[in-house]
């Protein structure tokens, strides 16, 4: 019996060992070598990470083994706000905003304003003193406007612009006679302005001001009313040597005879010159146009005037110009100091 267990056994394991070997796969014939260098299929080729070219951030996608279309930047860079409100593509190839880090661009001298703004927390103070002389036979007066202070201060994003104006004057006027004088404070002038696009090729950079002045000025001078408007402004920079601005402006009005409202167009064409690193000059046309006016008339004037920059950050200018038509003032003169505090 213990003889028919043993031999019952034996059988039972060659059986198995048979089985086991005809379920193993073939191997391949040749030498030992070739035979060793296939290892059998481990647990670990499963739960170890497999090398497949994933991406490691989302700027590589769409490269080769990227499942995804690679990601195009609409805009300013990662991390840098945009710099004006708008922008006329989805291109990145231009620039614009605030010239915080270059040298300031100022609203003065001339009439032309600046189409940037200051940049955001930035306080830029530009005042002047202008001399204007009239020798009509019904308008014989000399103004003195002293001080021309203007406060501009960026708030919230670098596109917006917190706009103040104080402009003080004396003025004596002869015709009619007796010589009157009067000095005091001219209506105090409220604005906001908003950096709209950078320039980009032929298309312009703009900024968009609207603007109202409130009357808290001297009884000669007041208009004893709150006028509002808006003040359109563009320009191109040609060359490293030309840049052209421009602006339209639509403003409410007082007429002087009548003290009836009526709306005041202005247009103004400059073009600005970089003569050397430090030293900026101008020239320029602007106008007046009152639309509804019982007594008001046209006003056309020319000026030109020179800006040097001892510093980034610091401004002079002078200037000079005459009106074309006899409703416009004779001439002016003017000079001017701003500063930038960033």
């Amino acid at each position: 019996m213990r003889s028919f267990v043993w031999s019952s056994s034996l059988l039972i394991c060659l059986a198995n060992s048979l089985v086991l070997r005809a379920a193993e796969p073939s191997r391949p014939r040749g030498t030992p070598t070739a035979i060793a260098s296939q290892s059998p299929l481990r647990l670990v080729d499963w739960v170890t990470p497999v090398a497949f070219p994933w991406p490691e951030d989302d700027l590589e996608l769409g490269k080769p083994g990227g499942d995804e279309e690679p990601k195009i930047n609409y805009g300013p860079p990662a991390n840098e706000p945009r710099k004006t409100l708008f922008q006329w593509s989805y291109g990145t190839t231009f620039s614009g905003g605030p010239p915080v880090d270059d040298d300031l661009q100022t609203d003065r001298p001339d009439f032309v304003e600046a189409s940037t703004t200051v940049g955001k927390g930035v306080l830029q103070i530009e005042s002047g003193y202008t001399y204007i002389r009239n020798d009509d036979p019904d308008d014989n007066s000399t103004t003195h406007s002293i001080g021309e202070v203007l406060f501009r201060y960026g708030v919230i994003e670098d596109w917006l612009e917190l706009r103040l104006g104080v402009f003080p004057f004396s003025q004596s006027q002869s015709v009619p006679s007796p010589t009157v004088t009067n000095q005091g404070l001219d209506d105090l002038y409220l604005g906001v302005k908003i950096g709209l696009t950078p320039q980009e090729g032929w298309w312009p950079e703009m900024a968009l001001v609207p603007q109202m002045t409130v009357p808290t000025g001297h009884k000669s001078v007041t208009a004893d009313k709150a006028l509002a408007g808006v003040n359109w402004l563009y320009g191109w920079d040609v060359t490293d040597f030309i840049a052209i601005g421009a602006s339209t402006q639509f403003n409410s009005a007082v007429d002087g005879t009548t003290s009836q409202r009526y709306t005041e167009w202005a247009q103004a064409v400059t073009i600005n010159y970089n003569l050397a690193e430090k030293v900026g000059a101008y020239t320029e046309y602007f106008g007046f146009y009152p639309s509804g006016a019982s007594t008001e008339r046209v006003q056309h004037y020319t000026d030109a005037g020179i800006t040097y920059r001892p510093t980034p950050n610091m401004q002079f200018d002078i200037r000079a110009g005459i009106g074309l038509t006899d409703a416009s003032d004779d001439y002016f003169i003017g000079t001017g100091y701003s500063i930038r505090i960033k």
